[in-house]
């Protein structure tokens, strides 16, 4: 939030033009005839961003094979959860925004969950929400977070290079050999995590899946002798430098929008407007519709220990779409050199906002504490 805020005064003070200029500062990086040259700005979003994404991938790793999601009775619930909240908010953006073939390319902006975000609203409820309702948050995110894969991997790739892909691939057999063979050493994963970041770059799909590629080989069994296997250090030893670093600098380097001239129409503009209405009401219609169809239908069975007023401001949270929003409106304007930048970036901001605000006071309102620290269940 801090770098959210900084970004916007520096777009809006005198310090405009050092903003800017930060952004478009080049950075060129040459080995023999390898050259990549971009902006800094996309160095954020294309370098560091694929750590996020690995970050994602070690954690979906873990879940799906030894978490929440490693059986079908827990991943049922969830995975249609997050689809609905996948589907609605893209068809209620589309239909604001049909009649303009440019605007449709940001369809996917309100479908993302920033779960950073909304387990910290989470916890500034304390024992009001039950430790439950946090895992369930967690799954739908996780699974949210593969949907967004799929998408950037489909839907906002370029022209493919069948040489790179060729690398790429030659990547990914040494990882599965490194796994194969028990390597719990970071070095040789770091090395081929490179080479196959660099191919994917430059073979017209998005850097960052090489992320969670890279996450899918690294072992989660350690060796004998080792007090956690690689995956958990990875983990543990990432989050903070995910938490406070890379999204912080994301955010301030994508986050600033110029506020001059701003008027009221402006918020009602089909692109701010359908991202808007689509984090704060398709993410709770999607979410919320799908869990009570699949429950009266008697597909699923409610999570213990919460109740549906819960599971709605649960709903109402998940349209906090922030730091992957961001992520995605850059995939579908800025870098294919479309400019709706302004708009974009205020539909984002403010469907956020109401979607945090609303779902804090939903779960404050009817979730009360009790004497033993756990949450009341609210029908």
């Amino acid at each position: 939030m801090g770098a959210l805020v900084l970004a916007i005064v520096a777009e809006n003070s005198p310090f405009r033009p050092y903003y800017d200029l930060l952004l478009d500062t080049p950075v060129e990086l040459r080995i023999g005839p390898l050259l990549i040259a971009k902006p800094l700005l996309l160095w954020v979003n294309d370098a560091l961003m694929a750590v996020f994404f690995f970050l994602v991938g070690l954690e979906l790793k873990r879940e799906v094979l030894a978490g929440q999601l490693s059986s079908p009775s827990k991943i049922a619930l969830p995975t249609l959860a997050a689809i609905g909240g996948i589907a609605v908010p893209a068809l209620i953006y589309a239909a604001i925004n049909h009649d303009d073939p440019d605007a449709l390319r940001g369809w996917a902006i309100p479908t993302a969950t920033d779960i950073a975000f909304a387990l910290g609203v989470l916890a500034l409820l304390g024992s009001r929400v039950p430790g439950p309702l946090k895992l369930f948050l967690l799954a739908i995110a996780i699974i949210d977070d593969i949907g967004a894969i799929v998408i950037i991997a489909v839907f906002y790739s370029a022209d493919l290079s069948p040489a790179m892909f060729a690398i790429a691939a030659l990547a990914i057999v040494a990882l599965a050999i490194l796994n194969r063979r028990g390597v719990c050493s970071v070095t040789p994963y770091a090395l081929i995590g490179i080479i196959l970041w660099i191919a994917i770059l430059k073979s017209g799909i998005h850097a960052t899946l090489a992320g969670i590629v890279l996450a899918m080989f690294i072992p989660l069994r350690g060796n004998n002798g080792e007090e956690q296997p690689l995956l958990i250090r990875l983990e543990q030893d990432l989050h903070a430098t995910v938490a406070f670093i890379i999204l912080p600098v994301f955010a301030f380097f994508n986050a600033g929008i110029d506020l001059s001239g701003l008027r009221f129409d402006d918020l009602l503009a089909p692109i701010p407007l359908g991202i808007a209405l689509g984090l704060v009401l398709g993410k709770q219609l999607g979410i919320f519709g799908i869990i009570w169809l699949a429950v009266k239908s008697g597909m699923a069975r409610l999570p213990e220990n919460i109740g549906w007023v819960q599971l709605y401001g649960l709903s109402v949270l998940c349209g906090i779409g922030f730091t992957m929003s961001l992520f995605i409106s850059s995939l579908a304007f800025e870098q294919s050199g479309i400019s709706h930048a302004m708009n974009d970036r205020l539909g984002i901001l403010l469907g956020s906002l109401i979607s945090a605000v609303l779902g804090y006071l939903i779960l404050r309102i009817f979730s009360k504490p009790d004497d033993g620290g756990q949450a009341e269940v609210t029908d």
